[in-house]
């Protein structure tokens, strides 16, 4: 049994790490949330209310997604090693995008009003998807 554990650190050892792979989460959360920011443009007080909201809710949740979308690729782009004065920047950044990502999504489920958590993880996992991408990058940051 040793044996093979030998033989699976030294494959493992020999995989090449890649440091760029929060790329991949990354822009598909920023490109969800950018998009879904921009179909609300020009906001519209109908529009809101046909969502039960407020027009100040709306207007925060459209500019909301646009940012959080925004932040993720910008906090990203400051975690570049050559600007490492910004990187604590970057990191903030990155990290409030991630929190407001799980904010607005946590509404966008409320509003669907679940029977129980169980309905949510069945039926609405693209919901749970981005929630947990937001907290994911809160939680770490630009350290991903």
């Amino acid at each position: 049994m040793s044996n093979l554990s030998i033989i699976l650190n030294n494959t493992l050892k020999n995989i090449p790490e890649f440091c760029l792979s929060h790329w991949l989460l990354r822009i598909p959360l920023s490109l969800i949330f950018i998009q879904q920011g921009l179909m609300k443009l020009p906001l519209n007080l109908a529009e809101a209310e046909s969502y039960g909201l407020s027009y100040l809710t709306w207007w925060f949740v459209a500019y909301g997604e646009l940012g959080a979308g925004l932040g993720l690729i910008v906090g990203g782009l400051l975690n570049i090693k050559s600007l490492v004065k910004l990187q604590i920047l970057g990191d903030l950044i990155t990290r409030f995008s991630g929190f407001t990502i799980g904010c607005i999504t946590t509404g966008v489920i409320w509003i669907g009003e679940p029977e129980s958590l169980i309905d949510i993880l069945l039926y609405d996992n693209l919901h749970v998807l981005l929630w947990v991408g937001g907290l994911f990058f809160a939680l770490r940051g630009s350290k991903a």
